[in-house]
């Protein structure tokens, strides 16, 4: 019985803890922010500089700045390093 006790809360405790890390991705990841910026459904070719700062105009402040911060992050920056490059020049 306490063997069956403790296996269901490590299981509560793992979806807890995976639910609570799901919570925190990068808005560089988030298709809906992230689509305007790009050409493609891929998201692979970005826009012009002129529809690139449209894009980046019709974003909150707020949501300018999760993306710079996100851009801040080394390991967030190589996988989006063309819309980083962009975005840091849009929003200096």
């Amino acid at each position: 019985m306490n063997m069956k006790m403790l296996t269901m809360g490590a299981m509560a405790l793992a979806m807890m803890a995976g639910a609570a890390a799901a919570g925190s991705t990068s808005a560089l990841d988030d298709p809906a922010k992230m689509s305007p910026f790009f050409t493609d459904a891929g998201m692979k070719t970005l826009r012009t500089e002129k529809d690139f700062k449209t894009a980046w105009m019709a974003m909150k402040p707020d949501e300018q700045k999760a993306v710079l911060k996100d851009c801040g992050d080394t390991t967030l920056n190589k996988s989006h390093a063309e819309f980083c490059a962009m975005a840091k020049k849009m929003g200096s």
